[in-house]
């Protein structure tokens, strides 16, 4: 494939080149020729190629307008809808119902991004991503562990989070400076731990994780006092990083509980 597209650092582009992962990529992805199946990001095709080798159709989120002009070079309308633009401010619920969702994500967005893709749980059957190790490390921590914050929270809150494997530097190019992982999310359904109000449960997380030194008893001080923390079992003086997902959503039931009965 000879392509002299320039990586962007602004967009954040490292693509992905090695034979080997690309097959892992796709082995793991496991596509089918029917799957609702859209790619954020599809670079110069590492991924796109065999995907379309499978796929009946596939679309597209990208940003960069020398690589839509490719991309549309390269693929009918028929195997390819190409949808221009960022990919934090794009609709994914417009796709449809069992998303599939794929992508060697942008480092510099990959949190944002991940928040922005699970409001769309009840539609997406999974997602694979390439990201920082790093970032999947945070996203699969457990409580009490370095890595666990408020990431691991909101994500395991909704999906079941698989670390599979991780990918050198040398795999991309230009090759970052740091090692990445591809990871899988399935949405959880039901949720195990449903929470009564999600925005509500989203502000405590957020206000508990806020100084990661601060005890629960004075990150929650507006939301909870001493008798609140006795009647839900949990110890005040527990940080945020020492509870369970499980044990977040108790405190926002009881505070969206409180809201309604003011």
């Amino acid at each position: 494939m000879s392509d002299h597209h320039t990586p962007r650092k602004r967009f954040g582009q490292n693509f992905l080149h090695d034979p080997y992962f690309v097959r892992s990529c796709i082995d793991a992805i496991a596509p089918r020729p029917d799957d609702n199946m859209v790619e954020i990001g599809p670079g110069l095709g590492a991924l796109t190629e065999p995907l379309l080798q499978t796929l009946k159709h596939l679309h597209v989120v990208e940003i960069d307008r020398d690589l839509i002009a490719r991309l549309k070079r390269l693929h009918t309308p028929e195997r390819m809808t190409i949808h221009e633009g960022d990919a934090l401010k794009f609709d994914f619920g417009s796709l449809g119902q069992k998303l599939r969702v794929v992508g060697n994500l942008p480092y510099n967005i990959s949190t944002p991004l991940l928040f922005h893709l699970a409001q769309y749980a009840a539609q997406i059957r999974d997602m694979h991503f390439m990201l920082q190790k790093e970032v999947v490390q945070r996203m699969t921590a457990e409580p009490s562990s370095g890595h666990y914050g408020r990431l691991s929270v909101m994500l395991q809150y909704r999906f079941f989070v698989d670390h599979l494997f991780d990918v050198p530097g040398g795999a991309f190019n230009p090759p970052p400076k740091v090692t990445s992982a591809f990871v899988r999310l399935a949405p959880l359904a039901p949720l195990p731990w449903p929470a009564r109000n999600e925005a509500v449960f989203a502000n405590i997380v957020s206000s508990a994780f806020s100084t990661r030194r601060k005890t629960l008893r004075n990150a929650l001080k507006p939301y909870l006092n001493d008798a609140d923390f006795a009647a839900l079992g949990i110890d005040p003086m527990l940080r945020a990083e020492n509870l369970a997902i499980e044990q977040f959503v108790r405190i926002a039931n009881r505070v969206a509980e409180a809201d309604a009965h003011p």
